[in-house]
């Protein structure tokens, strides 16, 4: 029966597949030409469904994987299991989604985290400082937030792409989040200058971090003005 469904869902896929979109996707190494509104709209229909998830992660094709990540059970796989998932990852999308939707849910996270932040290879280790950079903002305690900073001043500026936007991130999340370590943060951006440049859309925040905890903590404060004021009309 899963069998059957696997060949259905993949005619689904095939049938939604846009040359010029993959082009486009392509472009950020990611193989496939499959709308992602359309894929979530089949994934709300198929519902969870850990087994089917399964079996279309064994197909490597890069848009049954997406939707495989949409419809598994995140609490059903084993600690081992993810780690294999995440090295069998080929392509960026796949990677993060496997990151945010399943392994930010997993019993076996901060496990993973540990182990990955470690890993010689560097879209490994990414995935290890973006779990990282989630407990700098919901869960700090315990996490040696100079000693971050002390690795991302020391090794962010020659890191390989995708380990140094996880890096820079994660600098960027300290400063926004940790006032007593803002300036420091700030600081290591302004010196590093990573993705100073980088091309920004209008009405978007830049990825440069002294730019991004700027931006945030400027968000911040002006949303706790609007809310004290609020309070004072009381």
């Amino acid at each position: 029966m899963t069998g059957t469904m696997v060949e259905e869902v993949m005619a689904e896929l095939a049938a939604l597949e846009d040359p010029r979109m993959r082009e486009v996707n392509e472009r950020h190494g990611d193989d496939h030409g499959v709308n992602l509104t359309k894929l979530r709209a089949i994934a709300k229909r198929l519902k969870t469904q850990p087994d089917l998830a399964r079996d279309l992660w064994r197909t490597e094709d890069t848009a049954a994987r997406l939707l495989a990540l949409l419809i598994c059970r995140p609490k059903a796989f084993e600690r081992d299991e993810l780690d294999t998932m995440l090295r069998e990852a080929r392509t960026p999308k796949v990677h993060d989604w496997l990151v945010n939707y399943v392994v930010k849910k997993s019993p076996h996270v901060e496990d993973l985290r540990r182990a990955w932040f470690a890993d010689p290879d560097p879209v490994i280790a990414s995935a290890g400082w973006a779990l990282t950079t989630e407990r700098v903002a919901k869960k700090p305690d315990g996490l040696d937030l100079p000693g971050l900073l002390d690795a991302i001043e020391a090794d962010m500026k020659d890191a390989p792409e995708r380990l140094q936007w996880a890096m820079n991130h994660c600098l960027a999340q300290i400063g926004i989040e940790h006032p007593e370590y803002r300036a420091r943060a700030i600081d290591i951006g302004e010196r590093l200058e990573v993705l100073k440049d980088y091309p920004t859309p209008p009405n978007c925040t830049s990825p440069f971090a002294p730019a991004w905890i700027g931006e945030m903590v400027r968000r911040r404060q002006e949303k706790e003005e609007k809310q004290e004021e609020g309070l004072s009309r009381m």
